[in-house]
């Protein structure tokens, strides 16, 4: 008899809408591991930079994700991440590389070559996993046991990311912050492959204007529920 399948959780949602903190404070108070796919394809973006590799060269891409290595590590309060036992927690979130990565993800020869990948770190968990990204609950776990989309407007979204980006010594606009924001938003909906876009059976999460504590307190009392009635 097989063992039963670890309770998976989606989180999916535009950049700024709250995924990681909230993912992680929830994978915290549950017990459950976390898998940031977004991460992954920003380790990919990385990888291919400092390889100097085109981000439309699709044949070096792929032998690329052959010798990829990503993992993660919770240290503290902050869920590291690790590129070929490289901490690349901090370098992979510059706005150049974000950019990047959106660019990666958009070809399908990454967005396939990373599926099993993602699935594989959430299915050795030994009690559950959250998985944030974009497209958690369409394509990488259709089937997941809870969806959730977190949102929230553009303005509040594109402030907290210039109030992280600040905190970390990086000086930009938040003109300038926005105007990416925007256009990765665009990029990452009109993609062919997987666009950004909330499941069918998703709840949806507006965090504009809700602290971090109600966002968690309701998704934890929910996948609690469906935890009880799963069992």
């Amino acid at each position: 008899m097989s063992e039963p399948r670890p309770f998976i959780v989606a989180i999916d949602g535009p950049a700024g809408a709250g995924k990681s903190t909230v993912s992680k404070v929830l994978a915290r108070r549950l017990g459950f591991s976390l898998v940031d796919t977004g991460a992954i394809y920003r380790c990919v973006a990385l990888k291919a930079r400092r390889a100097g590799i085109g981000f439309e060269d699709d044949v070096k891409l792929g032998e690329l994700l052959e010798r990829l290595n990503v993992s993660f590590q919770v240290v503290g309060e902050d869920n590291h991440v690790y590129l070929d036992g490289e901490d690349v927690s901090e370098e992979i979130r510059t706005p150049e590389n974000s950019m990047a990565a959106s660019r990666v993800s958009s070809r399908p020869v990454v967005r396939a070559g990373l599926l099993a990948l993602q699935r594989r770190l959430a299915l050795e968990a030994s009690k559950g996993a959250i998985l944030e990204g974009r497209d958690i609950g369409t394509v990488v776990f259709p089937d997941a046991d809870a969806k959730y989309f977190l949102e929230a407007n553009p303005e509040v979204r594109a402030r907290r990311r210039y109030e992280e980006l600040f905190q970390k010594g990086v000086e930009r606009s938040l003109e300038d912050v926005l105007a990416d924001q925007v256009k990765r938003d665009q990029d990452d909906a009109s993609r062919a492959v997987a666009p950004l876009k909330p499941a069918e059976d998703a709840v949806r999460v507006d965090s504009s204007n809700l602290p971090l504590s109600e966002v968690v307190h309701r998704m934890e009392q929910e996948i609690l529920e469906k935890m009880s009635r799963k069992q």
